[in-house]
């Protein structure tokens, strides 16, 4: 297991700053995964963590030693890629002894410990196989059994079920989570999928412009979000924010429907976002706010309903 200690990392492109002064400390056998809108940083910072591109300033800690300047290859970091990067003419077998055998290791350890990555992963029957033979999951399930053989301080993962479809994507999140109990060994997790930062995470980073929004476990994320880029970042279908006017005991809609609240007494008189998770709502046969229907989702247990209140 390894700790992460990130201390004001930057991260500069020329003059544009994709990482600005970030700092975030990972414990030991901690499950983080990073989430964020496309070109937030949250893969930069990854590749930062695993040597693949050069920190501009601050402090990368592992295990208490200062990994700026230390090579890829000896951070004792694993590093699953969203594509699986096997070797197509290879075996299985091969594919997940690569490392070892490339870092000129035990040959009988590495053969027991490519045995037990394979059992770990239900691999065992197609380790003569070759990728082409092989299912998505089953590739991607190698690409984990090629990090795991190296025995590693920490796990890195870069989107790595999002070219999986969604029956596949989550078997694999089980099967993640699962491993991640088997080793205790400290994961950071990249992802933009709402569903694998809730289920997965012990705790969520929140990335926007370089910069960390919150961090949270989900359900503090989801329940008591910082900020409104947070509020509507996390959850789907996303929170409902709208603008009213705070009274006392009441919120004014824009058309001037009064609905009756508990507003905090620094928010009266002043014009507030309101914000609403879906499961807040209740049909009525009547009530204060008119809901204008224009779309409806069925989705089997559920009836997602889309439409404008008070023309918002």
């Amino acid at each position: 297991m390894g700790a992460l200690t990130l201390s004001r990392i930057t991260k500069r492109f020329g003059q544009a700053a994709v990482i600005d002064d970030l700092s975030l400390d990972v414990e030991k056998g901690e499950f983080v995964v990073l989430v964020g809108p496309s070109g937030c940083g949250k893969s930069t910072l990854l590749r930062m963590i695993a040597g693949l591109e050069d920190i501009t300033g601050g402090d990368l800690m592992i295990d208490g030693r200062r990994a700026n300047d230390v090579p890829p290859q000896k951070r004792n970091i694993s590093m699953v890629f969203q594509s699986y990067a096997l070797f197509p003419h290879m075996t299985v077998r091969q594919n997940i002894g690569f490392g070892p055998r490339v870092r000129r290791e035990n040959g009988p350890e590495s053969a027991r410990r490519v045995e037990m990555a394979a059992e770990i992963l239900n691999l065992k029957e197609h380790l003569d196989h070759r990728p082409a033979q092989l299912s998505g999951g089953q590739r991607q399930r190698v690409a984990m059994g090629r990090a795991i053989v190296r025995d590693p301080a920490v796990f890195l993962f870069d989107e790595p079920l999002s070219n999986l479809d969604a029956k596949l994507r989550v078997q694999m999140r089980t099967e993640i989570k699962t491993l991640h109990r088997r080793t205790r060994t400290t994961v950071v997790y990249v992802t933009h999928d709402q569903i694998e930062a809730m289920t997965m995470a012990d705790r969520i980073v929140v990335m926007q412009g370089g910069r960390i929004a919150q961090l949270g476990t989900p359900l503090e994320l989801y329940d008591r979000p910082a900020n409104l880029f947070v509020a509507g970042f996390i959850g789907s279908p996303a929170m409902n924010l709208m603008t009213v006017r705070a009274e006392p005991g009441t919120v004014v809609l824009l058309d001037g429907t009064q609905v009756p609240a508990a507003v905090p007494e620094a928010a009266r008189g002043r014009a507030v976002t309101l914000g609403i998770r879906r499961e807040a709502f209740a049909k009525a046969a009547d009530g204060p706010m008119r809901l204008s229907v224009q779309l409806t989702e069925p989705t089997g247990p559920e009836l997602h309903v889309y439409g404008r209140i008070a023309d918002q």
